[in-house]
């Protein structure tokens, strides 16, 4: 990484994928395109901004970039993965030759990902890493192999089409994080804010079935609640309590779509004693109630069966 002088400072705006104010109602939690897909349509320049949210890993296996990294600019050679975090003001300059991919993933699935083991990949993102990928061939192959794999999954769904771009977007950072931790990379920043952002992550997908409060995981972690709050706005653009809220939902989603249980059953498994306070809630946050959102699952599942049954002639 070569340090240039930084632009100006200016006016940031926020985007989900660059351009687009808004994520979309229906959409994944992962997002995969070429470079050139986006770049060329500006010229091969993408202006400074941020995604509130939105991890987004940058994988450039031909030409150079010209990246803004916050105060940094540096200028890199492919191959090479660039790492960005929600709050990193981040912008790039591509040569016309370049070649690559741009995989973004919504933070509920990065933290879900991580399961027990909250910091499987926080070391991918605690500040942006430009992870040299040419001295390690077989680990650059697999990762390009899940990148085509990602993208041709994307462009064609088909039955579990969710549930696949969730696998290869885990796959490939695990691909990433196993690179990092071979080439010992120790660089740590201490307990800045994103790590202390993941501490609270990896705390909300171990308790948030207990429905803790605010205050719970303010006092796990050793800070005021307002803090917390705080920290949240700042990295993720939502507060604490709307974070654990949109984690329970969002397993809410995923067992009302492949788990059979009944509406109550589902509520008292995420800790509610009331179903019909769940139902309420589901409503208020989803946009829909957990029966309706099932129907409209199953119907949909339906349709890609039925779109995949081969056509027999008479």
């Amino acid at each position: 990484m070569r340090p240039a002088s930084a632009p100006p400072a200016a006016a940031i705006p926020q985007f989900a994928l660059y351009g687009e104010l808004t994520w979309g109602a229906g959409a994944e939690g992962v997002h995969i395109e070429l470079i050139e897909t986006r770049s060329r349509v500006y010229d091969w320049h993408i202006g400074t901004h941020t995604h509130a949210g939105l991890f987004q890993v940058l994988f450039l296996f031909g030409g150079q970039v010209r990246a803004t990294l916050g105060d940094t600019v540096v200028e890199l050679d492919g191959p090479i993965a660039l790492t960005i975090h929600p709050s990193l003001v981040h912008g790039f300059a591509f040569s016309e030759e370049a070649y690559g991919y741009v995989l973004t993933i919504d933070q509920n699935l990065l933290f879900a990902a991580a399961g027990q083991d909250g910091n499987l990949f926080t070391s991918l993102f605690v500040e942006p890493l430009a992870i040299g990928l040419g001295p390690v061939a077989e680990a650059r192959e697999r990762i390009e192999t899940l990148l085509r794999n990602l993208i041709l999954e994307a462009t064609w769904p088909r039955q579990g089409h969710t549930l696949m771009l969730d696998w290869l977007a885990r796959c490939i950072l695990l691909m990433l994080a196993r690179v990092q931790a071979e080439r010992h990379i120790a660089e740590k920043t201490g307990r800045n804010d994103f790590e202390l952002f993941s501490r609270f992550r990896t705390e909300v997908e171990r308790h948030y079935k207990e429905q803790w409060r605010v205050p719970q995981y303010a006092e796990r972690l050793r800070i005021p609640a307002v803090r917390l709050n705080r920290l949240c706005l700042k990295i993720a653009g939502k507060s604490a309590f709307e974070i654990t809220q949109e984690r329970l939902m969002l397993e809410a989603c995923r067992k009302l779509t492949y788990v059979s249980a009944s509406v109550a059953g589902i509520a008292y498994e995420l800790g509610f004693q009331d179903p019909a306070y769940f139902s309420r809630l589901f409503k208020k946050l989803v946009g829909t109630t957990p029966k309706e959102f099932r129907q409209r699952t199953q119907a949909s599942e339906t349709l890609d069966r039925g779109k995949e049954a081969p056509i027999l002639e008479p």
